[in-house]
């Protein structure tokens, strides 16, 4: 068997963090909620043991708080909180796309548009969460070609953060059709191997999602 070809099973810590992760960034899990631990444990199938530990991961990354006798809930959405991680995204994604400048080709931005025909179909389902991964992925296609690996790791964190409010952002079917007109941009800048555009259209991306969020959550207060 090749060593290449094995992939080590995740551990059931491993396995209960990606699903409360996905279940936080869905919006499966609301903001403010309670999460009961035995429940959660059950649902899954696993001892509490493996909950307790990623609810742990969570709380460090910032996506739900713990408050003695009342348990974990998942955390409140802030827009302070949200600005802060978009600034510095801002700063950390723009250099890594002009670290990717000569990778930025034809052969990704092929990548790149098979991504956005595939968040065309996840949109039109309204399934958030698909829709959601294929969006981390299109992005992450760029900042990869940086090979910068510690970069995109605090670029990854950030992103991780900010999940809860990308969900607030696709609620939204305007917003969706904005997006996927945003991703065919870059895609075009990325085929061009036109880093500035690229970087600029990125911006663009963010701070539109981030008006957009803080306009809701000032609604929502």
């Amino acid at each position: 068997m090749s060593t290449q070809q094995f992939r080590r099973p995740p551990t059931a810590q491993e396995a209960v963090l990606d699903e409360l992760r996905r279940e936080i960034a869905s919006g499966g899990m609301a903001p403010g909620s309670a999460i009961p631990q035995a429940a959660v444990a059950e649902k899954l199938g696993v001892s509490r043991v493996p909950v307790r530990e990623a609810l742990k991961i969570l709380e460090g990354e910032g996506h739900v708080t713990y408050a003695p006798h009342r348990g974990y809930t998942v955390t409140e959405l802030d827009a302070a909180e949200l600005l802060e991680i978009y600034r510095v995204r801002g700063l950390l994604e723009s250099y890594a796309v002009q670290h990717a400048a000569p990778r930025l080709t034809g052969e990704l931005a092929a990548k790149l548009d098979e991504l956005v025909g595939e968040m065309d179909r996840y949109a039109a389902a309204e399934d958030l969460g698909g829709l959601s991964e294929a969006n981390r992925t299109f992005h992450f296609l760029i900042y990869e070609a940086s090979a910068q690996s510690h970069l995109v790791r605090l670029i990854r964190q950030l992103w991780d953060a900010s999940d809860p409010y990308r969900t607030v952002y696709f609620g939204g079917a305007d917003n969706r059709v904005r997006i996927q007109e945003e991703h065919r941009e870059i895609a075009a800048a990325v085929a061009r191997g036109d880093a500035d555009r690229v970087a600029d259209l990125l911006k663009a991306h963010r701070d539109h999602a981030c008006d957009v969020v803080v306009a809701v959550l000032g609604e929502a207060s």
